[in-house]
């Protein structure tokens, strides 16, 4: 597990359980630790210096974030997604930020989380010009944007359990496919849909959004 272990190491003796979550959940969205990977207790438990008990509550959660599965023995492993599972993470993707989209036409002081998200949408430009990995985390963090400006907590608790899966996605589909999905055009349309006010619009574009991304990650 030499791979695993650059991105696993190094943990402090505070927080331990969030330590090892943050540490696995990286490994595993990064692909140091593939997909089908079982996952050996003794072996990260060790690795991360934590105890069995530690390592188990850090791997549920990941369960419930949907990175880690069972399988017919009990027996943990890292998701292997297929191409339907990737449609379903952006259909439920799609609905989230079409009830965020349409929360923010509706917002008081929507101008305040449009020039927001326009401040989100020039720093994924700019983000993008320092490589792959900056640019998705940019694209990322503009849809998390979106999602926190309706000050819905549930809202945006849900949309970030399902972040694990989404890069994952990204993943399996291989980062040059991912890119085809950093456009900032196709991000702006978003924004300019709430700027109007037309929540009919928004859901329209989100669902056009999130289609096509699900397309091209599945089929290039």
């Amino acid at each position: 597990m030499a791979a695993e272990a650059m991105s696993l190491l190094g943990l402090e003796k505070t927080s331990l359980r969030q330590q090892a979550l943050t540490a696995l959940r990286r490994a595993i969205t990064t692909g140091d630790i593939p997909p089908g990977k079982h996952l050996v207790e003794t072996e990260l438990s060790d690795l991360l210096n934590i105890s069995r008990g530690t390592l188990r509550e850090a791997l549920r959660q990941l369960q419930q974030e949907g990175l880690v599965a069972a399988g017919a023995r009990g027996r943990l492993a890292v998701r292997n997604l297929d191409a339907k599972e990737i449609r379903d993470i952006f259909a439920v993707r799609a609905a989230l930020e079409t009830l965020a989209a349409q929360l923010l036409c509706i917002l008081e002081d929507r101008g305040a989380a449009v020039a927001e998200l326009r401040a989100a949408l020039q720093h994924m430009g700019e983000e993008a010009k320092h490589g792959i990995e900056r640019g998705i985390e940019a694209d990322l963090e503009f849809h998390r944007v979106l999602c926190r400006l309706t000050g819905n907590d549930p809202l945006l608790h849900a949309w970030e359990q399902l972040e694990g899966s989404i890069r994952m996605s990204i993943m399996w589909a291989g980062m040059e496919r991912g890119v085809k999905n950093m456009s900032v055009e196709r991000h702006a349309e978003i924004v300019d849909a709430i700027a109007s006010a037309d929540a009919a619009l928004a859901a329209t574009v989100i669902k056009a959004h999130m289609d096509t991304a699900a397309d091209v990650l599945v089929t290039g």
